[in-house]
């Protein structure tokens, strides 16, 4: 069954872009811990990050840090966390997030509400600094 992810990358679901090149795909999260907080997903369906081809991996992440770089020039923060859980989809993924302290990366805590007009100007604030 296709994902959600890889139905988003497809353009049948709408997201807040942030990047995209031939393999991965850049999206805000639309539960955000934290003002910023981005997906990073290979545009390949594959369930388990550790599946991935050593090659894969490596570009993905290399993909992540350039996003990575674009929130830390967007978005006033001391550092960008990482995190790889993957339970609530069955697609590879990668959270990045805006830290300013340890807390910001709990994602037990209440998700923002964010609307679409911030949702659109935090995803063009990372795009235009994407180098």
């Amino acid at each position: 069954m296709t994902t959600i992810f890889t139905r988003i990358v497809n353009g049948e679901i709408p997201s807040y872009k942030v990047a995209e090149n031939d393999r991965f795909y850049a999206f805000l999260d639309i539960n955000p811990v934290a003002k910023g907080h981005t997906l990073v997903i290979p545009k390949e369906e594959i369930d388990y990050i550790f599946d991935m081809e050593n090659k894969d991996l490596s570009a993905l992440f290399a993909f992540a840090q350039i996003v990575a770089r674009g929130i830390e020039a967007a978005i006033p923060c001391k550092r960008v966390g990482v995190a790889v859980l993957g339970l609530e989809v069955p697609h590879a993924h990668i959270h990045l997030i805006p830290l300013n302290s340890e807390g910001d990366m709990d994602f037990k805590k209440s998700k923002m509400k964010l609307d679409s007009q911030e949702m659109i100007s935090i995803a063009n604030a990372i795009s235009a600094n994407i180098k």
